[in-house]
């Protein structure tokens, strides 16, 4: 069966080829990349076993185009924090919750490209995202602060929570960032 209410089921056979019963050819690991980016849903099955290998393959896919290209989506920090979790009593909440942030992150960077070509076009003030991506990464940031200190509410056995002082320089990194925002829209206002 090639396809399973739209799911292409690919075979891993043991010399590590990958086969597509869907167009009946061999295709390689960049092929899959590929069709992850298209947004194609496939399954990696184990050609001899028939178990579900998918998990395996796209990790192999991360960590090849992790080689590849030198640049790391994945900081040094975050793989150790990740493998801190495994055994963790607060393992099971971590895949919801960097799903429910990856789609977050996507949803929120769809909506700024949006707003970006709206308000600057082709110009090359449109092309250069830098402010704007200083935003995103504040919010990613912001993100992961907020998953420390819910892991700190569910787990008595992390660090305490931090001083008032820190409370304090947050709230004021919170009203630079407004008024970062301020100024940007007021920008993008007399460019209109």
């Amino acid at each position: 069966m090639a396809k399973n209410d739209g799911q292409i089921t690919i075979k891993k056979y043991a010399n590590r080829r990958l086969y597509n019963t869907g167009t009946s050819t061999y295709v390689t690991l960049d092929d899959l990349a590929v069709m992850v980016k298209k947004g194609e849903n496939f399954i990696v099955q184990d050609a001899k076993s028939g178990d579900d290998i998918t998990h395996s393959v796209l990790t192999q896919i991360i960590f090849e185009q992790e080689s590849k290209t030198g640049n790391t989506l994945l900081p040094i920090s975050f793989l150790r924090q990740l493998i801190g979790f495994y055994g963790d009593q607060m393992q099971m909440v971590v895949p919801s919750y960097l799903e429910h942030s990856m789609q977050a992150f996507t949803e929120q960077q769809s909506q700024m490209r949006e707003q970006m070509n709206k308000a600057f076009g082709d110009t090359p003030l449109g092309k250069n995202l830098q402010v704007p991506m200083q935003l995103v990464e504040e919010q990613v940031r912001r993100n992961t602060e907020m998953f420390h200190k819910a892991m700190q509410m569910f787990s008595p056995f992390m660090s305490a929570p931090p001083p008032k002082e820190t409370k304090k320089a947050e709230a004021k990194d919170i009203d630079e960032l407004k008024e970062q925002l301020r100024a940007l829209q007021s920008k993008l206002d007399n460019l209109g």
